[in-house]
Parts: structure tokens; C-alpha cells; sequence
């Protein structure tokens, strides 16, 4: 392969359709994602079962505050999205050749750059979008006096101006460390839904996959992923929007400070609707890229083949 590798129409089509697939699976479980979000955030929310956690807040804050903040989320995640999608499909192509092909190890190693470069790239979007879940939030007094007074924030563009205005451009980035050694989450996630992607069909005794096996294949990869670095997604949004002493911290001593306060339970707490909602996120996500894909590489097949015919 050659360096045009990683401008090809072949990663631009991965891109998009994983930026597609996000978006639609954010779409359906998005309410998942605020549960999970208020667990980690909220010291004095006590964790308990997902449709329990729902309706509380349902009952607090009305039905709407389940979708709070989807619009930046959806736009934040389409440009991570297309970003990793992107840098792991072209950087795959670079790296691959025809003795070789693909392993384990490699998909590994190639995704934990692309890890890397997307957490330079959109970490600001994601540090801006937690700061917009929260607001509105009928927090309790005990959680604002600890959080602080965050101003009001009128869509993404202006979180991110306002933030770096009032606390400094660095804190855009406030959550970078937890977030590049979160990379091995997505690394783990594409190389396990790669692997099994390789395998299965050899099990099965057939070329291709069907939906249900997609679906079944990027639930199992995120949910290995998510169990293995939970603990370093809660330090991460502690960072995003925790206290003001809490971000002065470094992230072994907000490890301390979690055990000492809530005990090593608090490192998992909220795990199951984050465990639900990636999970079946994923899965519906790598469904749709998938579907996605293949459908517009089957039509630029029969474009080519109908060129070739015409010369």
C-alpha cells in the first residue's frame, strides 16, 4: 500500500458510515447515556437499576431532561466519530500488506493511535457537552455547592468560547490524561470486533455475517471494552465536571479521593446503565456502519464494473 492509502474513497466511505452508525445508535439510547452521565457526576444520587434511575428523573426534571444536551452530543460525535473511523480505516490500509494482512496486535496498535489523535482532536467537544448535559440539572445543594456555578451556555460553539474565556483554554482539555489512557477502551473494542468478525464466519462455515451477528459482535467488543476501563471513565468525568479542588487533583489522586469517599464501589458506580447504554450503542452502531458500507460500496462496485464495460 502507499500513502494514498489513507486518502482513498474505501476510508472515506468507513468514515462516514461510522459517523452515520454513531449517530443513529446515540439517537435511540441516548437517554442511557444522561442516566450514566448524572450517576457518575452526582455524589448524592444514589446508584440503583437503570428504569429506576429513569424514572426518578422523569419525576424530578420531566421526560425531556433525559434528551438534555442531544444536539452537541450528536455533533460531537459525529466528528469523533468520522475522525476515528477515518484515521483507523487509512492507517489499517498503510500498514497492511499481503503476506501479512490483518492480526490481532496490529488492529490493536493502529487503533490506539487513532485512540490518540481523535483525543487531541475532540476532547474540547466532549469536555463542552458534558458542561451542557448538566445544565438545567436539578442537582441537589449538597452537589452545586461542591460542582460550583457553571454560566449558561447557549449550544456547543459557546461552551467552548465561554469555558476557555473564563477558565482558560487548557481546560478544554481538562480531561486529557484519563482520556488518552481511555484510548485502549475504543483499541480494545476495534480489535476485539475485528477479531470476531475474522473468526465467526470460519465457525459458522460461511462468507458474510448477518444483522443480528453485527449486532451481537459490537455489543460483546464494547462490553469488554467498558468493563476493563470503567474506573478511568468516571476519574474522566470528574475532570469534565467536577469541582474546582477535584480538577486540581491528578488523576491517581482522584482515584484516592473516589475509594476514600465512596469506597472501591465508587469506581464502578453507574457501570450498568453505561454498561447498557454502550453496549447496545455499539452494537446498533457497528450494525449500521456495516449495513451502511456495504451498500455504498456495492454501488460504486456496479458503477466501476459499469465503466469498465463502457471503455
Amino acid at each position: 500500500m502507499n500513502s494514498k492509502s489513507l486518502f482513498s474513497y474505501e476510508t472515506l466511505v468507513h468514515a462516514s458510515s461510522g459517523a452515520a452508525g454513531g449517530v443513529t445508535a446515540m439517537s435511540v439510547f441516548f437517554p442511557l447515556d444522561t442516566i450514566r452521565s448524572r450517576l457518575q457526576v452526582e455524589d448524592s444520587r444514589k446508584a440503583k437499576s437503570t428504569l429506576a434511575a429513569i424514572k426518578e428523573l422523569i419525576e424530578e426534571e420531566g421526560i425531556f431532561s433525559l434528551y438534555r444536551g442531544l444536539q452537541p452530543v450528536l455533533i460531537s460525535l459525529c466528528c469523533s466519530n468520522f475522525v476515528y473511523f477515518y484515521t483507523f480505516h487509512g492507517l489499517r490500509r498503510l500498514v497492511q500488506s499481503n503476506q501479512v494482512g490483518h492480526s490481532a496486535l496490529g488492529d490493536l496498535g493502529v487503533a490506539s493511535i487513532a485512540g490518540v489523535i481523535n483525543v487531541f482532536l475532540t476532547t474540547p467537544l466532549w469536555v463542552a457537552n458534558s458542561r451542557l448535559k448538566m445544565q438545567g440539572a436539578k442537582i441537589s445543594n449538597e452537589d452545586r455547592k461542591r460542582l460550583g456555578k457553571h454560566p449558561e451556555y447557549e449550544g456547543l460553539i459557546d461552551a467552548l468560547i465561554k469555558i476557555s474565556k473564563m477558565e482558560g483554554i487548557s481546560s478544554l482539555w481538562s480531561s486529557m490524561v484519563p482520556s488518552l489512557m481511555l484510548v485502549i477502551n475504543p483499541a480494545i473494542q476495534f480489535s476485539v470486533y475485528e477479531a470476531l468478525k475474522r473468526e465467526l464466519p470460519k465457525l459458522l462455515g460461511k462468507n458474510t455475517l448477518n444483522a443480528v451477528e453485527f449486532f451481537l459482535l459490537g455489543a460483546i467488543a464494547k462490553s469488554v471494552a467498558t468493563v476493563l476501563t470503567y474506573p478511568l471513565q468516571i476519574v474522566q468525568q470528574k475532570l469534565r465536571y467536577g469541582s474546582q479542588e477535584l480538577k486540581k487533583l491528578a488523576t491517581i489522586q482522584i482515584f484516592a479521593h473516589i475509594i476514600r469517599t465512596s469506597g472501591a464501589r465508587g469506581l464502578y458506580k453507574g457501570l450498568e446503565p453505561k454498561l447498557l447504554q454502550t453496549a447496545l450503542t455499539a452494537a446498533l452502531m457497528f450494525l449500521c456502519y456495516e449495513k451502511i458500507a456495504a451498500f455504498v460500496f456495492h454501488i460504486m462496485g456496479i458503477r466501476r464494473t459499469s465503466l469498465r464495460k463502457s471503455h
